[in-house]
C-alpha cells in the first residue's frame, strides 16, 4: 500500500520565495535537544561539515545567526533560532491534524484501487525515550509498520476516541491526576498495555549549584525553571504536586516557559539557560545532569479492546515482550520493565501511584 505523508512547505527569506530545506528544522531540533552539532548531524544523516554549511547557508539567507558553537560547551541555538523552531512547532500543531486526516483519506482511496494493505499501527504517545527507540526494533519475521507521533497525554486519548490512532500513550503518577484519564477511558471498551514504570522528578544543573532539593526551592529568587507544555502528562503531574504542596505557581520563575519533550527540558538546563525542570530520570542522565526523584509513574498504551486480537496488535505485543525491547528498558536509568507487555483492565491500570524517594542523584 502506498504511504502518503503531507507536510507544510516553508518559503522564507527577504522575498518569501526561497524554499526552505526541511532538514534545517530537524538539525535545529536535534541540536536544541542534544546540545551538540555532531550528534544533530548524525541524527539527520549528514556529515558535520554538510550540517554546518546548511546552517551557514540559512543564516546568510535570513540575515540572522541560528546557532552558536562554544569550545567546551557544545552548540546552542540563538534567540532567533529558538523563535524559528517555535514557529515551526506552531505550524505543525495547527496543520498536523488536517494534513494527517487528508493523508489517511488519500491512502485509503489509493489502497482501494490497488487492493493491497500493509499492516500498520498508528501510535500517538506522550514523549518517552523507550518508545522513541521502538522504531529501531524490528519484529522477527514479517515487518510491522509503526507510525509514532508524540503529543500530550490528554491529546492522545482524544485522538484514540476519535479513531485517529490505534494506541494512545499516557502516564499516571498520582491517583488524583488519573481522574482526567478515567473520564476518557471506558471499562469494557478499552484496555491498557503496560510499557514501563518510570521515575519523574526534578532535573537540576550538573553539580546542583543552586542546591535545589525540593519543589519549594523552585520558588526561591534566582532559580530559573523550564516547564513542559500544557496538556502533557508530565505537566499534569507537576501541577498536581505543586497543588498538593501548596506552592503558588506564580512564584516560580519560568513556569510559563515551555518545552515539548523531556530531552528538550534537559538540554535547556545543560545549556545553562535554566537551573531546573521536571521530567524523567533518563533524560537527566543523558545530559549528565542531577536528578531528584519525586514520583514513580506507570506508562501505558491504551487501545480498543476489540483490537487486541488483530494480527498487528498481537505482533506488537510480541515486540514489547521481546528481549530487544527489554534491553532498551534496562539501559534507561529510572525505567522498570515489570509491567511491560501486560494487558490490563482500565481500573487495574490507573489505580494509583508508588512514591519515589526524595534524594538528589548526581551522575
Amino acid at each position: 500500500m502506498l504511504r502518503i505523508r503531507l507536510e507544510p512547505a516553508w518559503h522564507i527569506g527577504p522575498g518569501g520565495t526561497e524554499p526552505l530545506d526541511p532538514v534545517l528544522f530537524r538539525l535545529l531540533r536535534h541540536m536544541h535537544e542534544t546540545g551538540t552539532l555532531a550528534q544533530a548531524a548524525r541524527a539527520v544523516g549528514l556529515s558535520y561539515r554538510h550540517a554546518w554549511n546548511q546552517i551557514g547557508k540559512w543564516e546568510r539567507m535570513l540575515g540572522q545567526p541560528l546557532a552558536k558553537l562554544e569550545r567546551g560547551r557544545g552548540a546552542s541555538l540563538t534567540a532567533f533560532g529558538e523563535r524559528l523552531l517555535r514557529a515551526e512547532r506552531r505550524a505543525l500543531e495547527a496543520l498536523s491534524s488536517p494534513l494527517a486526516k487528508l493523508s489517511e483519506d488519500l491512502e485509503r482511496d489509493l489502497g482501494e484501487s490497488s487492493g493491497k494493505a500493509e499492516p500498520k499501527l498508528v501510535i500517538h504517545a506522550s514523549h518517552d525515550l523507550a518508545l522513541a527507540q521502538l522504531l529501531e526494533v524490528p519484529l522477527v519475521g514479517e515487518d510491522l509498520k509503526l507510525e509514532l507521533h508524540f503529543h500530550g497525554s490528554l491529546e492522545n486519548l482524544a485522538a484514540l476516541a476519535r479513531g485517529r490512532c490505534d494506541l494512545a500513550g499516557f502516564h499516571v503518577a498520582e491517583q488524583e491526576s488519573s481522574s482526567q484519564f478515567a473520564r476518557v477511558l471506558k471499562p469494557g471498551v478499552h484496555r491498557l498495555i503496560g510499557v514501563a514504570v518510570r521515575e519523574q522528578g526534578l532535573i537540576v544543573a550538573r553539580g546542583n549549584p543552586n542546591a535545589v532539593q525540593s519543589l519549594r526551592d523552585l520558588a526561591r529568587p534566582g532559580v530559573r525553571f523550564i516547564n513542559r507544555q500544557q496538556g502533557s502528562g508530565t505537566r499534569v503531574v507537576f501541577d498536581r504536586l505543586l497543588a498538593s504542596a501548596g506552592i503558588d505557581r506564580g512564584n516560580i520563575n519560568g513556569y510559563r516557559t515551555e518545552e515539548f519533550t523531556h530531552l528538550a527540558v534537559a538540554a535547556i538546563i545543560a545549556s545553562g539557560k535554566a537551573d531546573a525542570g521536571f521530567g524523567i530520570h533518563a533524560a537527566a542522565a543523558q545530559h549528565q545532569l542531577g536528578f531528584i526523584p519525586l514520583v514513580s509513574e506507570r506508562y501505558f498504551l491504551a487501545c480498543k479492546a476489540a483490537r487486541l486480537e488483530n494480527r498487528e496488535m498481537r505482533r506488537f505485543l510480541a515486540l514489547l515482550r521481546g528481549r530487544r525491547f527489554a534491553k532498551i528498558l534496562e539501559d534507561l536509568p529510572g525505567y522498570d520493565g515489570a509491567i511491560c507487555g501486560k494487558v490490563m483492565e482500565v481500573g487495574e491500570g490507573i489505580a494509583g501511584p508508588r512514591p519515589a524517594g526524595n534524594r538528589a542523584q548526581r551522575p
